[in-house]
């Protein structure tokens, strides 16, 4: 089919494991095995969603939380987001097997076998929402069932190979941190957590998108419409800015509320503000038809990490200085 002048073509699933051995998963060694399950989880990413989680905690207890609780909640973040990651590896092995950033995940090399997977994955879910729900309360449970299935099914199964809008609502997932570390605090909800969510909401596109633009031959070999595939880098860059602006405005709207003071305040300015800075920066090279390392989108995908994990320490000290 044709995106906007992009050819794609649809991919037929294929087993696990056509780039690695013929050999049993389970004739691995040990070690290995230990390894590829761990990476199923998507580990780096989890770290984000605690970054967003425990800061979270700390301004609804206006202080420091129970340190049980903050495990509990981490521990089950944890399971529950690598369950969430094990299920899409396992439902996206077929286009894992022709990118070239995906190659050497473990169901690709056939370290685990797609069964294996489910399983794990599956396995994930069911303890991650029984340790919420017994350990620290029910609304955090069905907020984190919840994005598990948000991100399974309408991000992984509905949205990502059909429209260039997938990060953009699939991202909902990542955004119910927020939403998880201030409920296992306050078994409740309030404007702040919702603020936050709105953060993450609109920071996700121009986080991911940088990356989608550097990465964007992959996802057009197997037909998945990340908005770069079918649209010009100054059109993304363009998108990129509008909703920087907006996320570097929502974030503003903590203090008014009542829920931050000074310091939150001077932290979330001073990193929106360079964060726009380097929007900016990406689409002025963008309109210059600049390709390639000139681009330079990378610069901006770091930025987004940095950026999100400065916010979000602000947020956890600001309530001790006010």
């Amino acid at each position: 089919m044709s995106l906007s002048g992009v050819r794609v073509t649809a991919v037929e699933s294929r087993p696990a494991g056509v780039t690695g051995t013929s050999q049993s998963p389970s004739h691995r060694p040990i070690g290995a095995r230990v390894k590829a399950f761990v990476a199923l989880t998507k580990p780096r990413i989890i770290e984000l969603l605690l970054i967003t989680t425990v800061p979270v905690m700390f301004l609804a207890q206006q202080g420091v939380p129970d340190l049980q609780l903050v495990l509990l909640t981490c521990l089950g973040g944890y399971l529950s987001a690598g369950g969430a990651n094990a299920l899409n590896m396992y439902l996206d092995r077929d286009i894992d097997a022709l990118m070239d950033r995906t190659s050497q995940r473990p169901l690709v090399t056939g370290m685990v076998s797609p069964r294996e997977c489910l399983a794990f994955g599956i396995g994930l879910a069911v303890v991650s929402t029984l340790l919420f729900g017994l350990a620290v309360n029910w609304l955090s449970a069905w907020l984190s069932l919840g994005a598990l299935l948000f991100y399974v099914v309408v991000y992984t199964m509905i949205l990502k190979r059909r429209t260039s809008q997938n990060i953009v609502w699939g991202g909902i997932a990542g955004c119910m941190p927020v939403l998880i570390g201030w409920s296992a605090v306050t078994d409740s909800m309030s404007w702040a957590p919702v603020v936050l969510f709105l953060v993450i909401f609109f920071w996700t596109p121009p986080h991911y998108w940088p990356l989608s633009m550097k990465v964007k031959e992959d996802y057009a070999r197997v037909g998945v419409p990340m908005l770069p595939v079918i649209a010009s880098n100054k059109v993304v860059a363009q998108q990129i800015v509008l909703y920087s602006w907006v996320m570097v405005a929502v974030s503003l709207l903590l203090t008014p509320l009542g829920y931050t003071g000074w310091f939150y305040t001077a932290v979330a300015l001073a990193a929106g503000g360079w964060w726009l800075w380097e929007a900016h920066a990406l689409l002025n090279r963008a309109k210059s038809e600049v390709a390639g390392g000139k681009l330079k989108e990378m610069r901006l995908f770091h930025w987004s990490i940095t950026y999100v994990s400065l916010l979000f320490v602000a947020v956890a000290v600001d309530p001790f200085l006010r």
